[in-house]
């Protein structure tokens, strides 16, 4: 599998992924267990988690994982992310969110607390060496962002949250993450008739951006824009054009003194975090088959004053340009004529960079 899908890491000399890895429904499922069961994914925000007895179950990347999961927070003020299955006989333990003394499974009865552990089980007096370890919920993996505002967790991630997240901590840790306000009607999912890594291809280089989107192209400075690549993520910076809506940089940025119109963070394999001056649109990329996927546009507003204006004004025009485009990717990348292209050194590190995380996820035992 290794050669398979093995990547040059010298971008001038690399090829893209073959075509097969786009249409083959046995690398889908290999996809589903070596990347997306091992990276970190987004939850939500901890707002409704910040009583103690709190309780909010949810579905860890629906459509691909489908894993049920529950998070709480116990009367320690502790936060937990665990399974949401019982012990017992696979029961969902809670299947609406609000606030608990304990968790029940109303199937049989069996109760744990808010950290998961077993506290009791009705006619279980016989059972021997029970209960034991394997009768408590199992903990899941799970990290917070933004002083603790944002929720993200990973059934058995390859790297630390800590790592994976650094670079944009570095570049935009002066944020005031806690201070983001969801706005529900600002957001929107959109369904695309193609895999997913097209999608992901498509969003991470801004070589398309003068031939696809006129509007947006107007609002930055394209010669200039640029990308930046990380161990994990990488970031496109998009210069303002003349008139744009700009970042008020603090002098401890590294790019005080620019004129910056959007921070496009990408983090592997599906997530993307667009910084604009208004605030965040967080952009959950979910594989829900081989061609096709769901995209959620979950939007964070900071100031509502500059929200609909600058390079994060039109994000609806340019997600059905995008849509299109990669749509009618789907389609050529099933051509007989068609198995992979070259990148340019230029304008798709991006893109050059996911496929070769792509390809070291692939070589995992």
């Amino acid at each position: 599998m290794s050669n398979r899908f093995a990547v040059n890491p010298d971008i001038t000399a690399a090829s893209t992924l073959p075509a097969n890895f786009y249409k083959d429904a046995s690398v889908f499922e290999l996809v589903r267990e070596k990347v997306f069961a091992r990276s970190w994914q987004f939850v939500g925000d901890t707002d409704h988690l910040k009583a103690p007895g709190s309780v909010a179950p949810f579905t860890l990347l629906e459509g691909c994982l489908d894993e049920p999961l529950l998070a709480t927070r116990d009367f320690n003020d502790g936060l937990h992310v665990l399974s949401n299955v019982c012990t017992h006989r696979s029961m969902l333990v809670a299947e609406t969110g609000g606030n608990d003394r304990f968790l029940r499974c109303r199937y049989h009865g069996r109760r744990y607390g808010l950290d998961g552990c077993f506290q009791a089980m009705p006619e279980f007096e016989q059972a021997k060496n029970f209960p034991s370890p394997s009768d408590n919920l199992a903990k899941v993996p799970f990290a917070t962002w933004g002083k603790g505002k944002f929720l993200f967790s990973s059934l058995n991630p390859s790297v630390s949250f800590e790592e994976v997240m650094k670079p944009i901590n570095d570049r935009l840790g002066w944020l005031p993450l806690q201070d983001f306000l969801l706005e529900p009607d600002y957001g929107r999912d959109y369904l695309i008739q193609a895999n997913w890594a097209l999608y992901c291809d498509n969003y991470l280089e801004g070589f398309h951006i003068p031939f696809v989107h006129a509007s947006l192209n107007s609002l930055i400075d394209y010669e200039n824009y640029s990308s930046e690549i990380f161990s994990h993520c990488n970031l496109q910076l998009a210069p303002a054009g003349s008139d744009d809506l700009v970042f008020d940089l603090p002098k401890e940025s590294p790019d005080y003194g620019k004129r910056i119109a959007a921070y496009y963070f990408w983090v592997f394999p599906n997530l993307m975090f667009n910084f604009y001056p208004w605030g965040v649109s967080i952009n959950v990329v979910r594989p829900l088959g081989q061609e096709l996927t769901k995209v959620s546009f979950i939007q964070y507003v900071w100031d509502h004053k500059k929200y609909g204006q600058g390079a994060g004004a039109r994000l609806d025009r340019v997600e059905r340009e995008d849509e299109v485009i990669v749509q009618a990717v789907q389609r050529g990348v099933k051509s007989r004529f068609y198995n992979t292209g070259r990148f340019s050194p230029k304008r798709e590190q991006g893109v050059h960079h996911f496929h070769t995380l792509l390809s070291k996820a692939l070589e995992q035992d």
